[in-house]
């Protein structure tokens, strides 16, 4: 395990190497009883102060080794040789070491003292104005005031990080207006939520009924259903919950609701013959995609000319005969600019979408393909035989000034082409699905290409399914298996489960397979033996490449987490040989199998040709490479790129022997165990086991018990998503 033991350094600080202003993180080079390089969030030491250090010493791969600061104290000098270093430092901005010298002359060693808190007395020298000397009397205050606030958050655990960002934000004014109302530390990219806020106030005596408390606990309410899937909420709803959570009565959670709608806060909307509320900038995302959709519709992409000889043309020398659906979806996405394309496995979306591409490209049309993941971006080049790019790489993300991901093309700077496919659109959020619409350029032809019977974004909203059900949006859902597909268990499969039928189970000799087991011990054996030996034995496939079990969820012995343990002790078990990390209650190994968990704008990566870049997105899979205690880098190849993490994002990573199958969307393997056998009713649904099933290529087996198979079958419930887009897209544009 990595040494976490903490040490304090005292020293004198004597150059600043590098500092980001935006975020406090500063390099400083440190003498004491010897030289060191500190690093961390101190935004106001200075050359010439007397601090002293709390951290951990750590190696950095590239400048050696590094003093890690954890907190910190200074003194500002209070002799005359400290104060004149200090001010020559330029840690002022307009003193320097002229300046300095000057007004040490004449203050001595109340020169601070003075410059604080009597600038008028310093407006006296040659070339300081009273401006000028106001501006170094705030400057001074500033730094007192990050230090005091950094010592006022440390009691409530909030770290240096996120007092910088609140100094920014109120100022001097900042312990203030946390005195005033701690809630109001939430929602400004601060890092702090409600819980942090509410033990703050409950430390501060504060009641459970004031008004701000009940305010931020509404909007929490909100912003963790988002997380959910929810774009919005019904009123009466959210109401209850919010005064289950606050637990306060409803009429105070009401009347507060009420000023927030009033106030411009939350937005309040009619759906249907139901009251909703909205977070804001869930709102604004589904009205502009709305709006943008409705726009294409009345000012739509040219349209192709001479569509049916088009087709006929390539049906004559490819030698292929389309279906009538197939030909209705193609004529739509050439002649009306817009359209949704659905179908399940088999059924021709990939020949159709091909067709389309063919069209477009022989009329000299710039068609740009792209999916949500790096997976499902790789599987539509291969399929097509086209580059097709991430929506995140596509649109170019960035950080802001706030650390959050935002996207060079918008509508200052759109996309260049005459035609935008997008697959595996179940699983675009709706705010990524807004940028999209941010960055398409007027008359760009649109299609939309998913399968509805999938499970829904891990994001929030429901794109596929709202464009759809609101019958306002071309569509096309092909339906027809085609001959070579119905040889497939796995297809007819699939589409005997969307039809709520039970699947064939007892064919032997197929890519299909059901396991029967009387217990979750023999389930567990079953699918670890059909991982390290029965498959690798029969078939040739690798745990590693090929082979994926999904589980409906994390918890319980078939769970995700309890899978992964076992199958790491037996695939991949210690070794004196392997370099191992523990992290967060998981061991990380070299040659494990991992995931990531969250998509991360910052990590770069390089590939064997020389090319680089950065980002690695949620629900990439890998394998570790290297775990280096030295340097803290892990490095990680996910198919053709490797990535490299400080040890400070290993907890992104997860092993991924076992995924769930939310997890797995936009991913496919050669061969997929599904393990069913009890757990929770709330995961047992139809298109969870659709999506599962669908993720195979070559083999399916399912172990575990018959009964569960049924009840998922059985159980159309699907998981209930509260949003506006589709009734947004019923409404007029301009009514």
């Amino acid at each position: 395990m990595e040494n976490k033991k903490l040490f304090e350094l005292s020293g004198t600080v004597e150059a600043i190497i590098y500092r980001n202003e935006e975020n406090g993180y500063t390099v400083t080079e440190l003498s004491g009883d010897e030289e060191y390089v500190a690093v961390g969030i101190m935004p106001d030491i200075s050359p010439g102060e007397e601090v002293k250090l709390i951290g951990t010493f750590k190696h950095h791969p590239s400048y050696g080794q590094q003093f890690s600061v954890t907190t910190y104290e200074k003194s500002i000098p209070s002799d005359i040789a400290g104060i004149l270093k200090y001010l020559s430092s330029g840690a002022i901005k307009g003193v320097g070491p002229a300046t300095a010298s000057n007004l040490v002359k004449h203050f001595g060693a109340a020169t601070l003292e003075v410059l604080e808190n009597e600038p008028e007395r310093v407006a006296g020298i040659r070339g300081i104005s009273l401006d000028k000397a106001n501006s170094i009397s705030q400057q001074l205050q500033q730094n007192i005031g990050i230090r005091e606030l950094m010592l006022y958050l440390a009691n409530y655990d909030i770290s240096p990080v996120s007092a910088v960002k609140i100094y920014k934000s109120f100022g001097n004014h900042s312990i203030e207006e946390i005195k005033n109302n701690p809630f109001s530390l939430i929602g400004n990219n601060f890092g702090i939520g409600f819980e942090t806020a509410d033990k703050i106030a409950k430390m501060q005596g504060r009641p459970d009924d004031e008004i701000v408390r009940i305010r931020a606990g509404i909007t929490y309410v909100l912003s963790h259903n988002r997380g959910n899937g929810h774009t919005c909420l019904p009123t009466e709803s959210l109401i209850s919950t919010a005064s289950g959570f606050l637990k306060i009565s409803e009429d105070l959670t009401r009347n507060a609701l009420r000023e927030l709608v009033e106030d411009n806060s939350l937005i309040c909307c009619n759906l249907g013959d139901k009251e909703f509320i909205f977070l804001k900038d869930m709102y604004n995302s589904e009205e502009y995609i709305a709006k943008r959709l409705k726009m294409m519709q009345i000012f739509p992409a040219v349209e192709i000319p001479d569509i049916e000889n088009q087709i006929e043309a390539i049906e004559k020398n490819h030698n292929i005969q389309y279906a009538s659906l197939q030909k209705e979806a193609i004529t739509q996405a050439l002649s009306k600019g817009l359209l949704v394309l659905t179908g399940g496995p088999g059924t021709g979306k990939t020949t159709t979408l091909n067709a389309i591409i063919k069209i477009l490209k022989n009329k000299g049309q710039k068609v740009i393909l792209c999916a949500p993941t790096g997976r499902a971006a790789q599987r539509m080049s291969d399929v097509t035989g086209d580059e097709a790019k991430t929506i995140h790489r596509l649109l170019e993300v960035a950080w802001n000034k706030d650390d959050r991901p935002e996207f060079k093309k918008n509508e200052s700077n759109m996309l260049n082409c005459d035609a935008l496919i997008v697959d595996e659109v179940s699983m675009v959020d709706v705010q990524l699905f807004e940028s999209v619409m941010r960055a398409l350029p007027m008359g760009c032809r649109l299609i939309l290409v998913g399968d509805s019977n999938q499970l829904p974004s891990v994001g929030a909203g429901n794109i596929l399914e709202d464009l759809i059900s609101s019958e306002q949006i071309p569509f096309v859902a092909l339906t027809e298996i085609f001959r070579q597909s119905m040889e497939s268990l796995i297809v007819t499969n699939a589409h005997k489960i969307v039809k709520g039928e039970m699947p064939e189970l007892g064919i032997k000799d197929n890519d299909f397979f059901f396991l029967p087991c009387p217990s979750k011990e023999a389930v567990e054996q079953t699918v670890i033996d059909l991982c390290n030996r029965r498959l690798p034995n029969t078939y040739g496939y690798d745990i590693y490449k090929d082979i994926q079990i999904l589980a409906p969820g994390r918890k319980g012995d078939l769970g995700v987490t309890s899978l992964n343990s076992r199958l790491q002790e037996i695939i991949n078990p210690h070794s004196k040989d392997k370099e191992e990390l523990s992290v967060s209650g998981r061991i990380l190994r070299v040659n494990d199998k991992v995931m990531q968990t969250k998509n991360n704008y910052d990590l770069t990566w390089y590939k064997d040709n020389g090319e680089t870049g950065e980002g690695v997105f949620n629900g990439e899979i890998g394998i570790i490479e290297s775990i280096s205690k030295k340097t803290r880098l892990i490095k990680v190849r996910f198919d053709n790129k490797v990535a490299v993490y400080d040890f400070d994002y290993a907890p992104d990573l997860d092993l991924s022997y076992a995924t769930t199958v939310h997890k797995s969307q936009g991913n496919e393997f050669d061969a997929v165990i599904i393990p069913l056998y009890g757990g929770a009713p709330q995961l047992q649904y139809r298109n969870l086991l659709y999506t599962a099933v669908t993720r195979a290529k070559k083999l399916l087996i399912i172990v575990g018990d018959v009964n569960i198979i049924n009840q998922m079958v059985s159980n159309d419930k699907r998981t209930k998503r509260f949003s506006g887009l589709k009734y947004f897209l019923q409404e007029e544009l301009y009514d």
